[in-house]
């Protein structure tokens, strides 16, 4: 099954059942693919979504990567150290890297140092992955 990391502001967009990025979570939750996490990433999804939506949105979401078959969960052991711009967003690459995981959904360009970088993880925009994904043929 195909592993991707989720960048935080793809999940707060895809939280909103009218937004185009919904399909991702949907998706997800129907087993399409495995979303890859760590603490250090739950952390973040936490205190963002706790911020802007309030601490009942992030207990909701919570709770499904917790009884999701879909999850997993790793603990990179190694800081890789690729986003030189934007270091904050080394930890979705070391996670990814440490998982195997074959894409970072993301709008964020300061990813684009992960490609031809050598590491199976690549960037891919939240429409990227839907189009090539998620949607039907």
């Amino acid at each position: 099954m195909m592993r991707v990391v989720l960048d935080t502001n793809v999940i707060l967009q895809a939280r909103a059942s009218g937004h185009p990025y919904h399909l991702i979570l949907r998706e997800w939750m129907l087993g399409r693919f495995s979303w890859v996490v760590s603490t250090e990433i739950l952390f973040e999804y936490q205190e963002v979504i706790t911020e802007r939506t309030g601490a009942a949105r992030w207990t909701i979401l919570e709770r499904l990567l917790t009884l999701s078959p879909h999850v997993v969960r790793t603990t990179p052991e190694f800081h890789f150290g690729l986003i030189v711009d934007d270091p904050d967003d080394n930890k979705f690459a070391d996670c990814a890297i440490a998982a195997n995981a074959d894409f970072i959904v993301t709008s964020d360009h300061h990813f684009d140092a992960m490609l031809g970088s050598g590491y199976k993880p690549q960037p891919i925009t939240p429409e990227q992955f839907i189009e090539r994904y998620l949607t039907p043929p």
